[in-house]
C-alpha cells in the first residue's frame, strides 16, 4: 500500500552547494534510455535492470556488472561518442535554473559520474551556467559511492566539507555525500523514495529556496517525507 505524501519545512545552513548532474539538475532520460538501450539489446540484458543499477555510476561500472571480465574499450567508446553528440531531450529540471542562478555569488559545484566532456555539453544543453568547479569520473580515482568526487569539490571551493550541502538524485550519490561528512538532500526525480532510503526530500527544485545570510547560505526545504519511506513488503 503506497505512502501518502506530505510536506515538512526545513531550514538547512551550508557554505556551499554540490550538486549531482545527470537526474538531479539535468534531465537526460531520454538520452540515457536510448543509450543502454541499444547495448542492453545487443547483449540480451533487460533494460529496466540495466538502467536500475547504472543510475549514479560510470557506465563501465555497469558494463563490468552485467558482463564481468568483458573487455568494454570498444562498447564504452561508441557510448561515449553517442552520448557527447545525442543532446535532444536534454532539460533543466524543474527549477534547478532559478536555484542554480541564487548562487551566482557563492561556492558552487558538481560533481558527476560522467566524464568532463560530456557534463560540459549537457550542462549547456540544458541551459543551464557552467560552475567554476566540474569534478567528473575522469578526473578521480574512485567514483561514487566514493566521497573522492565531493571531497575533491569541497577542496577546490575552500569550504569544509561539514559546511557543504548536497543534492543527489541516486542511492550511490547520497551514500558519497554522507561519506563525505555533508549534508544531503535527495531528490525524487530519478529513484523513489524506498530505493533512496534517506531524509530530507524533494519532488524537484521547486521545493527549494536558497537565501544568502552573511557568509552562509540559507537553504528552505519542503521536506517530501513519504509515509511509508522506510517500510518493506
Amino acid at each position: 500500500m503506497g505512502g501518502q505524501a506530505i510536506f515538512i519545512p526545513l531550514t538547512l545552513t551550508c557554505r556551499a552547494v554540490l550538486f549531482d548532474m545527470d537526474g538531479t539538475l539535468v534531465d537526460s532520460t531520454a538520452v540515457v534510455e536510448r543509450a543502454w538501450g541499444w547495448w542492453a539489446k545487443r547483449h540480451g540484458i533487460p533494460l529496466a535492470a540495466v538502467l536500475s543499477f547504472s543510475h549514479g555510476r560510470p557506465s563501465i561500472a555497469t558494463m563490468d556488472h552485467f558482463l564481468p571480465g568483458h573487455d568494454h574499450a570498444e562498447e564504452s567508446g561508441e557510448m561515449a561518442r553517442y552520448e557527447e553528440t545525442e543532446l535532444e531531450g536534454i532539460l533543466a529540471v524543474p527549477g534547478a535554473r532559478q536555484i542554480v542562478c541564487a548562487l551566482h555569488k557563492h561556492p558552487w559545484a558538481i560533481v558527476t559520474s560522467a566524464w568532463r566532456t560530456l557534463a560540459e555539453a549537457r550542462i549547456a544543453a540544458a541551459g543551464l551556467p557552467v560552475p567554476k568547479v566540474i569534478v567528473p569520473v575522469d578526473e578521480i580515482r574512485n567514483a561514487k559511492p566514493d566521497p573522492e568526487g565531493f571531497l575533491c569539490a569541497a577542496e577546490r571551493l575552500g569550504v569544509p566539507p561539514e559546511e557543504c550541502l548536497v543534492f543527489e538524485d541516486t542511492r550511490p550519490g547520497i551514500e558519497a555525500g554522507i561519506n563525505a561528512g555533508m549534508q544531503v538532500v535527495g531528490i525524487l526525480t530519478t529513484m523513489p523514495a524506498n530505493q533512496l532510503r534517506h531524509r530530507p526530500l524533494i519532488r524537484d527544485f521547486r521545493d527549494v529556496a536558497i537565501r544568502p545570510q552573511g557568509d552562509d547560505l540559507r537553504v528552505d526545504v519542503r521536506d517530501a517525507s513519504i509515509l511509508d519511506l522506510y517500510h518493506r513488503e
